[in-house]
């Protein structure tokens, strides 16, 4: 494997749950920190939302590892912040054998 280039700065965000007092609740983002990034497409298809298509995009985002029970390790469910848009985190898997990076596989949705 190469080594990544580590070029983009996304902001790791955590979802937090608040009760919204009749028995719901509404997601909050809570930030966790910035990482360095190296951030590339894979695939991309259109879907219908619930008022307007949507183009869902898959990325490959390649960060440096951290370990299992470090906070600024990526988990699935939270996700990276550049600027508006936002990066789904939807797995992450170890990147080489010697464990120095991480592959985070992440979905961006946008109005078509």
């Amino acid at each position: 494997m190469s080594v990544p280039m580590l070029n983009r700065q996304l902001l790791l965000e955590d979802p937090v749950r608040i009760p919204a007092g009749a028995g719901g609740f509404t997601i909050t983002w809570q930030p966790l920190g910035t990482l360095w990034a190296e951030v590339s497409a894979r695939t991309g298809r259109e879907t219908q939302g619930e008022a307007v298509p949507l183009a869902r995009v898959a990325y490959k985002i390649r960060l440096r590892a951290a370990p299992y029970d470090a906070a600024m390790r990526p988990k699935p469910e939270q996700r990276f912040v550049e600027g508006a848009r936002i990066f789904r985190i939807e797995a992450v898997v170890e990147d080489d054998l010697t464990g120095r990076f991480l592959t985070c596989l992440a979905e961006e949705e946008v109005v078509a």
